[in-house]
């Protein structure tokens, strides 16, 4: 037994190929997932501006899944790495199986949600009946069948926490490539297939998840040694399970905030139009090209974090975050000027009308002024996470969307002018990087220094 526990490369690899060894596969499958949510608005705009408006409107419910099975999965991460840098090999297999719980428990309560609630969600949002049907229809079959999701989540985040973010590259691909190939076969009636429209976009994406959880499923069963999920005698463990949700908690309130302030956006952007709506919503399709690297680079870099941390590896530590965040700079700035000189063309991928254009340019380059800011604080809200202190990135969160930009929003749209009101994002994001400056001395002061005593 002893020769199969040897010291795991988050410990003894240089950082640096270190954290690109981790990192690179993820961000490489993520900006594929960032291509097939492009793609899926892309298919749906040609069906109608109502047909994107109602798939943007959808965004909130979406998002709300994500947030709760990566917000499990970060929990997991951070436990299952922090277990392993500390050797401890029985609490870091628990965690998986409770993890593995808590995401079929998750996936089963909003499967009901999706069933349930899709019709009152779009009809609070607008009273366009053509949205409202579109959007019923889109949000039913996503949330019914989403236990893909949940579980794609969850056994990827079981691979990044032993450091095989290979595999994860591998599923997340394969699950974007279906949702690509379908999307067109599904949506139009290609080949032996009907024409289904907005409920072919929604069933190509729960299939590309649906595949990509087999996979995960099978390279963990495989290839994933370290972890040894055991159905037999399984018994949930609540001091595990609170474990989990210390860190997972927090991100899940992070990731949740984005849904609420995008359902507070929407309301005040539909007052202007629906085109302004459609416009937020190919805002947040196309902005995944830069965020979704980035987050990328944050998974490979939230195990190394808490494995070090564990290992009471100080140097290491502080090594990954510093690399970590001017990598996430670079790529910020690179997406911003790509906006900046790109915004009339990548909108005219979502087939957009001169109105369209008229309010989308502007609000593009407007927001994405933001962008080099929130490099830095995302990856400083998974630092925090990665070193047990999720409150602090959920309290930058709530600042951000809720305290400033939301406010600010709507005030700004009290001029009459809706370029003005994209103004709140870098207003927000300037705050939320005094935040996190302030959070980042904190934790260096209470949690880094301290691992170079005994």
């Amino acid at each position: 037994m002893a020769e199969q526990r040897q010291e795991n490369k988050m410990g003894v690899m240089p950082v640096g190929r270190l954290l690109i060894s981790m990192s690179l596969p993820m961000m490489v499958s993520m900006l594929i997932q960032a291509l097939y949510n492009v793609v899926d608005s892309v298919f749906v705009a040609q069906i109608s501006e109502n047909a994107l408006t109602a798939v943007s409107l959808a965004f909130p419910f979406q998002n709300l899944m994500i947030a709760v099975a990566s917000g499990t999965g970060v929990g997991v991460n951070a436990l299952l790495s922090r277990s392993l840098g500390e050797k401890n090999y029985d609490t870091a297999n628990k965690t998986a199986e409770n993890g593995v719980l808590l995401a079929v428990l998750s996936a089963a309560a909003f499967t009901a949600a999706g069933l349930l609630v899709s019709r009152l969600f779009f009809s609070a949002q607008t009273d366009i009946q053509e949205i409202v049907e579109y959007g019923t229809t889109y949000m039913t079959i996503c949330g019914g069948l989403c236990v893909g999701i949940f579980l794609e989540i969850m056994f990827e985040r079981l691979l990044q926490s032993t450091g095989r973010t290979f595999f994860t590259m591998i599923t997340q691909g394969t699950g974007a490539v279906i949702n690509i190939i379908l999307d067109p076969v599904l949506i139009f009636g290609y080949g032996p297939f009907p024409e289904m429209g907005v409920a072919g976009a929604a069933l190509a994406t729960v299939l590309g998840q649906i595949a990509a959880m087999l996979l995960a499923i099978v390279f963990n069963a495989r290839c994933n040694p370290e972890i040894r999920l055991r159905l037999k005698g399984f018994r949930p463990d609540g001091a595990i399970i609170k474990r989990i949700y210390q860190v997972g908690v927090p991100s899940i309130i992070m990731v949740s905030i984005t849904s609420v302030m995008t359902f507070g956006m929407n309301k005040i952007l539909l007052a202007f139009s629906s085109t302004a709506a459609a416009v937020l919503g190919v805002y947040f399709k196309l902005q995944s090209f830069v965020f979704m690297p980035v987050f990328g680079l944050n998974n490979g870099m939230v195990p190394i974090v808490s494995y070090n941390y564990g290992a009471r590896h100080r140097g290491r530590l502080i090594r990954t975050i510093k690399l970590a965040i001017l990598t996430a700079v670079c790529i910020m700035l690179a997406g911003f000027v790509a906006i900046q000189f790109c915004a009339q063309p990548l909108l005219l991928l979502f087939n957009a009308s001169e109105h369209m254009l008229s309010i989308g340019v502007p609000a593009l380059r407007i927001i994405s002024v933001s962008f080099a800011l929130a490099g830095f604080c995302i990856v400083c809200s998974s630092t925090f996470q990665a070193l047990g202190n999720g409150v602090m990135s959920m309290l930058v969160s709530i600042v951000r969307q809720l305290v400033v930009l939301l406010p600010a929003a709507w005030l700004l749209s009290l001029s009459g002018r809706v370029e003005l009101v994209w103004l709140a994002f870098p207003i927000a994001e300037l705050v939320s990087l005094c935040l996190c400056a302030g959070f980042l001395r904190h934790i260096y002061r209470k949690v880094i220094q301290p691992l170079d005593k005994a």
